[in-house]
């Protein structure tokens, strides 16, 4: 799967000139954690999170804390281009999901803006993530099904199971052009292509094939 397949198109963005309580209105408006910040032309020049957001902007309650030293605390930036990162990791729609996934875990990332052509065309979050992972095993099975009768041209000669993510595809009659060993190495990475899908065994009639 790619990135696109699970993307949110539908982004909220802000410019660098955007005011920092803006961003903020709108972070926790919508329940983001992060907004793109973008230029005129789509272009990802930084990132906004509600932790840049929330630094230094919530002074002491002089009732709570005595301070002795009489510093007025220091004025925030007014800014999103004063509170921004602007080292942003951001993915390609065409990349891989599993790629990304690992991307998002390794660094502990919330979401990524995705580009296409250098421009912002969407943003992919752990939430997207995880419905790629939930979708239902009958949904799962019919993707399958056609994926394989596409592939082979043999129709009603195909069983498939899937549990938990974990699809089991049998040949029930015909032979496969090239032998079962091609067929069985195409339907697998075909197979890794349909969202949801955790693991694969591609069965020859008599049995056989390994999970991979």
């Amino acid at each position: 799967m790619q990135v696109r397949d699970v993307m949110t198109r539908d982004v909220q963005t802000v410019g660098p000139g955007t005011s920092a309580k803006h961003a903020a209105e709108l972070m926790a408006a919508h329940g983001f954690a992060a907004i793109p910040v973008v230029d005129d032309e789509d272009h990802v020049v930084g990132i906004v999170a509600e932790a840049d957001v929330l630094r230094d902007r919530l002074p002491e309650d002089p009732r709570l804390h005595l301070r002795r030293d009489g510093e007025a605390a220091p004025v925030p930036p007014r800014l999103v281009e004063g509170v921004m990162t602007r080292d942003v990791r951001c993915v390609e729609a065409a990349a891989d999901l599993a790629d990304v996934t690992r991307l998002v875990l390794e660094h502990q990332l919330r979401s990524a803006p995705v580009v296409d052509d250098g421009r912002l065309v969407g943003i992919v979050s752990r939430r997207d993530l995880l419905r790629a992972l939930v979708r239902s095993d009958e949904a799962i099975r019919a993707d399958l099904l056609v994926l394989a009768e596409r592939y082979t041209g043999d129709l009603g000669c195909w069983e498939v199971d899937v549990e938990d993510g974990v699809a089991t595809i049998r040949r029930t009659r015909g032979e496969p052009d090239g032998g079962p060993a091609v067929e069985e190495r195409a339907l697998t990475a075909l197979a890794h292509t349909v969202g949801g899908v955790v693991g694969v065994r591609v069965l020859a009639p008599s049995g056989g094939g390994a999970e991979r």
